[in-house]
């Protein structure tokens, strides 16, 4: 392993996974794997209890960041993928459906939706965008939900691609008058966002451990609003009732076979600490470095941004250099400068039509994250400006 080189590496793909984790996530998954790494909810001993006391724990912790411990349930999955296939897979679907998705979906979103909606015969309505702010169009979504009032809608909270916020709670309240279930996806939201299900009435928030509440790969999840009915779509031991070949009628027991991965577990359990109570703080700063981030950028020439308006946009910058192919300036950001970026379409299938970038292969996506710098956007601004004086 080269740790010269990665230790000089300046990360600004943080939109994909955060790294580094706070030292307490690594700390407390050495003394889980060392110690404690027995299944949970299958052994009466000692060690199989104190195990499932962490799940315990980091299920409650969870309900408490969205202060949602009176409203909802919470499943625990290996991805938010998984996550999404698990809600998806245990909907009732028909053809009669009529199911509207933001043009900022995720294929962990559009995949499963496409299959669903080849096997019923539904067609996918995309929420309408405004062209000259990528943003929704609210008039037009609502004139579309009264001409064909919709049974499910799906919007992601944060666009992977451009940081744009997106009004959730006004997208769910508006859907809610025609009694249609709401999903959203709060995998680039959940601890950098005040996210409070109390207020949000949605009926599933999908999450990644991995991405701003800075667990470990293998912690993801979503929350259902209690009362929601959704069907078991993986099936499989789970230590109890064994003899039964139905899953079990609870949630999340029903939704969640196979061994718990307790060392991942522990590790999003002190990720929670590290979160609740500071996310205001991490909005800030995320905020601030975003903007200098756009600004720094907008000063450069051959560069092109593709930007929400600044209210509603965080930790996520997509921009591409004239001349350019993305893939080409994130070669040459890592191979000279040694900053990570991501380019290319981002797993989101819809918004690049939106963009009108399938000739520069996508975007580049420049993404901040905790431990992000003023430093290194400089070094990022820097890199950026040589390369457009180049073409």
């Amino acid at each position: 392993m080269d740790k010269e080189n990665n230790s000089k590496t300046i990360y600004l793909d943080n939109a994909a996974t955060t790294f580094p984790k706070p030292e307490s996530v690594y700390t407390e998954m050495d003394y889980v794997n060392r110690n404690l790494a027995v299944n949970t909810g299958r052994g009466s001993y000692s060690l199989a209890r104190k195990a499932t006391e962490i799940i315990d724990r980091t299920r409650e912790k969870a309900l408490k960041l969205i202060k949602g411990k009176d409203v909802a349930d919470i499943v625990l999955t290996p991805s938010a993928t998984i996550a999404m296939n698990v809600i998806i897979g245990g909907l009732d679907w028909s053809g009669a459906d009529i199911c509207y998705v933001s043009p900022f979906e995720h294929n962990a979103v559009m995949r499963p939706l496409h299959l669903i909606s080849e096997k019923y015969g539904f067609d996918l309505i995309e929420l309408p965008l405004k062209s000259e702010t990528l943003e929704i169009e609210f008039e037009k979504m609502e004139y579309m939900f009264s001409m064909n009032p919709p049974t499910k809608v799906f919007a992601t909270h944060i666009s992977n691609v451009t940081g744009y916020i997106l009004p959730v709670k006004e997208i769910t309240e508006m859907a809610k008058k025609y009694n249609s279930q709401v999903i959203i996806d709060a995998s680039q939201s959940l601890g950098l966002l005040d996210i409070n299900m109390n207020n949000l009435m949605a009926d599933f928030i999908a999450f990644a451990g991995h991405k701003n509440l800075y667990g470990p790969f293998g912690t993801s999840g979503f929350f259902v609003r209690k009362g929601t009915k959704i069907n078991p779509f993986i099936a499989g031991g789970t230590g109890s009732d064994s003899l039964n070949l139905n899953m079990p009628k609870t949630i999340p027991a029903m939704l969640e076979p196979a061994s718990s991965n307790i060392v991942a577990v522990a590790g999003m359990e002190a990720a929670l600490d590290e979160t609740i109570g500071r996310i205001s703080d991490f909005e800030a700063k995320e905020k601030e470095l975003t903007e200098y981030l756009v600004k720094g950028l907008e000063k450069i020439e051959n560069v092109t941004t593709y930007l929400p308006l600044e209210d509603s946009h965080i930790g996520i910058v997509a921009f591409n250099i004239e001349g350019y192919k993305a893939e080409d300036v994130g070669t040459i950001l890592d191979q000279d400068y040694h900053i990570a970026v991501r380019t290319g379409y981002h797993c989101a299938p819809l918004i690049h039509k939106h963009l009108m970038d399938i000739e520069k292969g996508g975007v580049v996506r420049a993404s901040v994250g905790r431990y992000t710098t003023r430093n290194d956007i400089e070094k990022l601004l820097e890199a950026v400006e040589e390369l457009s004086e180049e073409m």
